[in-house]
């Protein structure tokens, strides 16, 4: 007998291993498997550790860690004379929380990925589309130094997303601005860098005020982050073009290169390709003509692997090979890459949909938000990796990004799993800044063979007028410039009527919604493609099974829809029944903050989730896999059978199957039979008795699938279950742990509701979750309450190797502990954060004076040229004969020192000197030979002036050679 299998198909990589590993040992009793009485609503258990995601990129270095947080914003006050007013108009002379010497000790320390929304409480006067969490402004710094050697090297800040809006400075200069909570920032700071001993200094203030949709965005830098060092010739970020194209004569891939080079002077470079197959083998190989990249300038570089007979990328098969492409000089290798990619066609047919290697595929999709409960859009790898696999148990087969694009983790996800994507582009405006944002999405994503649709925008009041008209003609102009091999499709609400819309210069057409149009359209437009791109918008409470509108609850039963949407089942019906629909995707995979439709405050999230804000499963998942799953038998049931209080009153029972036929029974008697029916599943009305109801599916007379409830007690004890029994011991892996009531007969009790308080070793729980739409309860810290029998607690393992145990109580239950095993992993490669420190960056120096100047000498406000501009750590160059200087500086001390005082240190003063600070000399140096130089720094409120009176020696290089610093 098959019981109602949950799988996970991952596929093969060519870029990873996933490891069989020594299982963690369960202290709690194990889960009930799926299809048995009180069975825990998750799939088995898991003993492998998730396969890497491919480093594409070896130049790259984390930079996630080290980074400090202020919440809101931080005013610059007011410059009060001219030498301010004009300091602050030059490159690097950035002030306040900007500024290099901004005193940042009291900031918290985060790591990235970073949502401060999700820690906000929920507010009843903030954004209803936004989940009533405020956001506003914040601001993040981090101090690092950069080696010696990398002088010279190209190097590159890249930050995967910030939201919203951004400023960033480096080292004092406004180094970028961006303009969308969704695309990748990538700045040159080449220009900005310093080296050695001298630290940088980047500082960004998020706007997350900003709102670019109508759900929860999240605000902060909740992507990665990264340091790119690169060769001065090097390949320029997402500057791989090799998406393998069948043609005449078989399979080739052509490869384009991007190089730059910030030399002086003219490099001639060329390039070469392997691409290695599955296994790591070469099967290809090839080197283009040398090509001169212009000093500051990009030059393409351009060749072409054949390849006679590869392996399929499919989404039962998603086999992966790598183009690994090197850029090289005078036979030296520059740069490297490495880019998953997978051999596939696609091809919409007006008739007939989807076809993907010449094989017809429906399109069993789902829109998705990034938010997850707990943590917001900071979305750690391995959990968006979990989130996707409950997808693939589920049968889905495809993924519409709505309404923006994803993290390249996610595509890096799905080309692994075998998913097909539309990937969707946030702003709908083809004016340069917008343009941008959507040809940064291609070039970053057209070497996925997961991503077959572009979708320039999402439901927009101007699809059917000729300024949307035109502006889409430019915007997929745009996208093949960049990528020829797929379609570009819009979003459409309507106006597919009106003599002028975009479905008539979009290749394939797609419909959010209005699937009564789907006939008529097709008919007057029978050689255009056309996909579901958004349906169904039903709603449903997971765990509740009658509406309860005073408490903004929605049964499960898939009887509740939007007006303009449909049920799950009927949905899918019209779909199903039509070939010339490629397929659909269900608003939406996942529950998400925000939008709380139908209802407002108290409701902070959506209701229209397949699964619920923590992946846990609603009816509609078991109706989906009924409907979409087609090489496993599956059989669903619902609602629970714990229902005192009810006996003898009629209950509706839903069955979801894809087998023949379906068979109920109530403690061994059958209440109902009826022929399957996949898509609209079978409804039966049974009186209620305590027992075991059992849902059974047969195929041929032989029983292939069962799922069973059982009326169950009062709980007695908590359970933990995690996802998986082994974690990497490396402080970035993250896994989800459920946590249910059992009675005392160990089984699930789908009907508790209590508070649970959790405690853990080995790691740090990062959010907590309950999927309850209403709850306002934190979804940091350690307490969460089960809903309807169900919370989460998604953990993040500590570093090295060793057990981590979570543990769970509850009041009058008996606790629950679960221990698994947490394995010696490297930790990935970080660049060191620089402890912070208040520095002074920025001297006044005198000309040299033939006799020792007053502590008071200074240029006369304006005279911004007679003295110049020096920092720390450059010092002066030689004097021809002694000479006298005065430098100097204005510093705020850090608060502490304010308070109680502290310390200036000068790591390295060449010459004779003495310090001053506000005119009272305390300290002095009367060695010429370079040394450092301490000063007490006095208590008080408010800027300091701090002169430093060097006397220089006769062929001698004088001043400040090394940092300036005051410390506690």
């Amino acid at each position: 007998m098959t019981i109602d299998r949950r799988r996970v198909l991952m596929g093969s990589t060519g870029v990873g291993l996933s490891l069989t590993l020594p299982a963690g040992r369960l202290i709690a009793a194990p889960a009930p498997g799926a299809g048995e009485a009180g069975a825990l609503p998750m799939p088995p258990v898991g003993d492998t550790l998730p396969a890497p995601l491919p480093v594409t990129d070896p130049s790259r270095i984390g930079f996630d860690e080290g980074w400090l947080f202020h919440a809101g914003d931080i005013p610059v006050p007011p410059a009060t004379d001219h030498e301010q007013t004009y300091l602050r108009a030059k490159a690097g002379h950035a002030v306040g929380a900007a500024a290099m010497t901004y005193d940042d000790s009291d900031w918290q320390a985060v790591t990235l990925p970073h949502d401060w929304a999700s820690f906000q409480p929920f507010v009843e006067s903030a954004n209803v589309s936004q989940g009533y969490r405020p956001r506003g402004i914040g601001w993040y710094r981090r101090t690092f130094r950069l080696d010696p050697a990398d002088r010279g090297k190209y190097l590159e800040l890249q930050f995967d997303a910030i939201a919203t809006h951004a400023t960033i400075w480096v080292n004092g200069s406004v180094a970028a601005h961006n303009w969308s909570g969704y695309n990748s920032v990538y700045i040159d700071i080449t220009p900005f860098a310093r080296f050695g001993d001298e630290p940088n200094v980047v500082a960004i203030r998020v706007d997350a005020e900003a709102m670019e949709g109508w759900w929860y965005e999240g605000a902060g830098l909740y992507r990665h982050a990264w340091l790119a060092r690169r060769a001065p010739v090097s390949i320029v970020t997402d500057g791989v073009h090799c998406d393998p194209r069948r043609g005449d004569s078989g399979w080739h891939v052509p490869v384009t290169v991007t190089a730059r080079t910030v030399e002086a002077a003219t490099a001639t470079v060329t390039t070469r390709a392997r691409l290695l197959d599955p296994d790591g083998r070469m099967v290809a190989e090839a080197r283009s003509q040398p090509v001169a990249v212009s000093t500051l300038d990009t030059a393409d570089l351009t060749l072409d692997l054949a390849v006679p007979a590869p392996r399929l990328w499919s989404i039962e098969t998603p086999v992966l090979y790598a183009v690994e492409v090197t850029l090289e000089r005078d036979g030296a290798t520059l740069d490297i890459r490495r880019i998953p990619v997978g051999f596939r066609t696609i091809r919409f047919d007006a008739d007939r949909g989807l076809f993907v290697n010449e094989r017809p595929v429906k399109m069993k999709g789902v829109c998705l938000h990034q938010d997850h409960a707990g943590v917001g859009v900071a979305v750690p790898d391995a959990l968006l990796a979990w989130r996707l696999s409950r997808l693939k148990d589920m049968g889905c087969n495809a993924i519409r990004c709505s309404h923006n694009a994803p993290s390249s983790a996610f595509l890096h996800l799905t080309d692994r799993m075998g998913f097909v994507v539309m990937d969707e582009n946030r702003n709908f405006d083809p004016a340069p800044d917008y343009m941008a944002q959507l040809e940064w999405m291609v070039r970053r994503d057209r070497n996925h063979p997961s991503v077959i649709l572009w979708s320039v925008f999402n439901e927009e009041p101007m699809q059917g007028t000729p300024a949307g008209v035109e502006m889409v003609r430019r915007m997929a102009a745009a996208v093949h410039r960049l990528d020829g091999s797929r379609p570009v499709t819009a979003a459409m609400n309507g106006s597919f009527f009106e003599p002028v819309n975009v479905s008539t210069v979009v290749e394939v057409m797609g419909f959010n919604y209005y699937q009564s149009d789907y006939d008529r359209f097709h008919a007057l437009n029978p050689r255009k493609p056309t996909t579901s791109s958004e349906d169904t918008s039903a709603f449903m409470t997971r765990g509740a099974y009658a509406n309860d509108p005073a408490a903004h609850v929605i049964t499960s039963m898939d009887t509740e829809a939007a007006s303009w949407g449909g049920t799950h089942r009927e949905t899918w019906r019209r779909i199903a029944e039509r070939p010339f629909v490629a397929g659909g995707f269900v608003w939406t995979g996942f529950d998400y903050h925000g939008e709380p439709t139908p209802y407002a405050w108290p409701t902070i999230a959506s209701f229209f989730g397949i699964l619920d804000l923590c992946g846990f499963p609603k009816t509609a998942y078991d109706i989906h896999r009924a409907q979409w799953i087609d090489d496993a038998p599956v059989i669903g049931l619902a609602p629970h059978w714990t229902w005192p209080g009810r006996e003898g009153q009629s209950i509706d029972v839903l069955v979801l199957s894809n087998t023949e036929r379906v068979v109920l029974k109530l403690d061994g008697r059958v209440v109902g039979e009826a022929k399957g029916d996949r898509i609209m599943g079978n409804s039966f009305t049974v009186p209620y008795a305590p027992g075991t109801l059992e849902a059974l599916g047969y195929n041929g007379g032989r029983l292939v699938a069962r799922a069973a409830h059982a009326t169950v007690g009062a709980p007695v004890a908590l359970r933990l279950t995690p996802a998986r029994r082994v974690m990497a011991g490396d402080g970035v892996d993250v896994q989800p742990f459920t946590v249910d009531a059992v009675d005392a007969a160990g089984r699930h009790v789908p009907t508790a509701n209590l508070p649970v308080r959790f405690a853990v070793e080995g790691g740090t729980i990062i959010g907590l979750g309950n999927g309850d739409p209403n709850s306002h309860e934190s979804e940091k810290g350690d307490a969460r309450s089960l809903f309807n029998g169900l919370a989460q607690v998604i953990v993040q393992a500590g570093g090295g190797r060793g057990p981590l145990t979570l543990r769970a109580t509850a009041p009058g239950l008996r606790p629950a502990s679960v221990r698994v095993d947490r394995l010696a992993v490297a930790t990935p490669a970080q660049v060191p954060p620089l402890a912070s420190a208040t520095r002074i960056e920025g001297w006044r120096v005198s000309p040299p004076l033939a006799a020792k100047p007053d502590p008071a000498f200074a240029p006369a406000d304006g005279d911004n040229n007679s003295w110049a501009f020096q920092r720390s750590g450059v010092a002066t160059p030689p004097d021809a004969s002694p000479a006298w200087r005065l430098y100097r500086a204005k510093l705020t001390p850090p608060r502490r020192v304010m308070r109680d005082g502290g310390t200036l240190t000068l790591d390295n003063v060449s010459g004779k000197a003495e310090v001053w600070i506000d005119g009272r000399q305390i300290a002095r140096k009367a060695d010429p030979r370079p040394a450092p130089l301490t000063a007490p720094v006095p208590a008080g409120q408010g800027e300091r002036t701090v002169v430093l009176i060097v006397q220089s020696q006769a062929g001698a290089v004088s001043g400040v050679g090394g940092s300036a610093t005051v410390a506690p």
